[in-house]
């Protein structure tokens, strides 16, 4: 299991779409290309925006499915950043239509 802390990545307004970009392809995939899970600490993240979770998180759903979603977990998000990731997942999967 791979711990990415978004704080040190991204810091406590993650905006970025290139930076989430950069987690996403050093990070995310590989780790999920080996079967291993991967833990997305938000701890001392005080916002995300949509595209940056999008940008962290939609090309992963699209090439794994909705099994990414097993094999990842949101930990020490607040209200706002996991409202976010759920529009964004929600959105990724009504546009993969049933499994």
């Amino acid at each position: 299991m791979k711990r990415i802390s978004i704080l040190e990545k991204a810091g406590a307004f993650a905006e970025n779409k290139d930076v989430a970009r950069d987690i996403r392809l050093q990070d995310i995939l590989p780790e999920l290309d080996k079967g291993s899970e991967v833990v997305l600490d938000f701890e001392g993240v005080d916002a995300a925006t949509q595209s940056f979770v999008h940008a962290l998180i939609s090309d992963v759903m699209r090439k794994h499915g909705g099994s990414a979603l097993d094999l990842m977990a949101f930990k020490s998000c607040n209200e706002e950043v996991r409202k976010i990731i759920s529009i964004v997942a929600d959105y990724m999967q009504e546009g993969m239509g049933p499994p």
